[in-house]
């Protein structure tokens, strides 16, 4: 066999696009997709896929390498070292269900995408935002109200009050590669001491790193979930909203008109409901976990008759990230088998700016998923582990 050729024939095709998929070969070399017809090359490796449905590589759009803990605070002061080699393994983890790219908000650095791309750890491809945006007592805050901490390990969250601080942050990330930038504009599930529906930053405040992100050719994404607060991202510029649990009609509606992206994140709720306080999430967070659970369904089938481009995350944290999978399960509550795949493929790449992945066709990256079934007829086939990943043209090591 020649190293850089490989042939997976027989199987059904989603190529992360169409609306079915269809039967035709897929032939690589050297990483990309050479070819879509004909017998396979002399001396590819071939592989049998009949009964099988073939996928672009997935993508998940809301990942956290660096969240080790479901206890914010705690990430924040553990060591570096710590959680790098953890964020290691979560990276390995998340190749081997099939995720061949992941993007990586509020969190990650050019240390973790150098180790990748030398293959020192065996992960996805890698983008991230380096720590999120946050005001004083925002989101990304971890700090509780009734200790006085004043330093954090901006591992996840990074205090940045008012312009001057939020433009020094935002070009220190990108001098150090980030892909885009994450800001947090509502208050969130985990942290400490902000209300679930407050808005944060003003809008000088995110207009300033919106336009500072548009300079360098990239874009922001917010956590966001009242509408009040996706109303206030994307009219300053914002361009992909995530989580967005209490969306509404109008909200959609301007995200629509603005086209901006919806990133539902819906596993992580999920997860936390039911395995959450065993891991040490606080009677707080607990309560704000339910009001956005029971919401995150409704947001999703009223975004799509909006006509909001939705993506896929999984936003799980600690020990929840072995439930990545899942959030195929829970979409397929109130979206189609093929819905849910766009998502996770053509759309997420679309986000990410990168036409070559999350689609089969000649010229894109050879990132395969190679299910053990066809979810078009049997649906918990989407979120089943037995799989076989190809990153690049080559087979991951199961």
């Amino acid at each position: 066999m020649t190293p850089d050729l490989l042939s997976v024939i027989d199987g059904l095709v989603f190529d992360g696009v169409g609306p079915e998929p269809v039967e035709c070969p897929i032939h690589t070399e050297a990483g990309r997709i050479v070819g879509l017809e004909g017998p396979p090359p002399g001396g590819a490796r071939v592989i049998n896929a009949k009964g099988r449905l073939v996928t672009p590589g997935l993508i998940d759009a809301h990942f956290h390498a660096y969240t080790v803990s479901v206890d914010l605070l705690e990430v924040e002061a553990l060591p570096r070292s710590y959680v790098a080699t953890k964020a290691a393994r979560r990276l390995e983890s998340a190749l081997r269900r099939g995720f061949t790219t992941v993007r990586d908000v509020a969190g990650g650095d050019v240390g973790l995408r150098m180790a990748i791309e030398e293959r020192l750890i065996d992960g996805p491809r890698y983008f991230f935002t380096g720590p999120g945006l946050t005001q004083t007592g925002g989101h990304g805050d971890a700090r509780p109200g009734h200790l006085a901490i004043d330093v954090l390990g901006h591992h996840v969250g990074e205090i940045a009050d008012g312009v001057d601080a939020l433009l020094r942050a935002v070009r220190e990330r990108f001098r150090t590669g980030a892909h885009a930038i994450k800001i947090f504009t509502s208050g969130g599930v985990a942290s400490p001491t902000d209300p679930l529906r407050s808005r944060q930053y003003s809008a000088e405040e995110v207009r300033a790193v919106t336009d500072e992100a548009s300079r360098r050719d990239s874009y922001v994404a917010a956590h966001a979930y009242s509408p009040r607060a996706i109303i206030h991202s994307v009219t300053n510029g914002v361009r992909t909203i995530e989580h967005g649990n209490l969306l509404n009609e109008q909200a959609a509606a301007l995200m629509a008109e603005h086209g901006a992206y919806l990133v539902p994140t819906l596993i992580a709720y999920d997860a936390m409901g039911r395995r959450g306080p065993g891991l040490g999430l606080s009677p707080v967070s607990e309560r704000k976990n339910r009001e956005v659970l029971e919401a995150g369904l409704s947001s999703i089938d009223i975004a799509r008759r909006a006509g909001v481009r939705i993506g896929l995350g999984t936003d799980l944290v600690g020990d929840l990230e072995d439930e990545q999978l899942r959030e195929f399960r829970n979409r397929c509550e109130v979206d189609t088998v093929g819905d849910v795949l766009r998502s996770a493929t053509s759309v997420n790449a679309s986000i990410l700016r990168r036409p070559d992945l999350g689609v089969i066709r000649e010229g894109a990256v050879a990132d395969l998923v190679v299910l053990a079934g066809n979810p078009f007829e049997q649906t918990d086939v989407l979120w089943s582990p037995e799989r076989m990943v190809i990153r690049s043209g080559t087979v991951v090591d199961a």
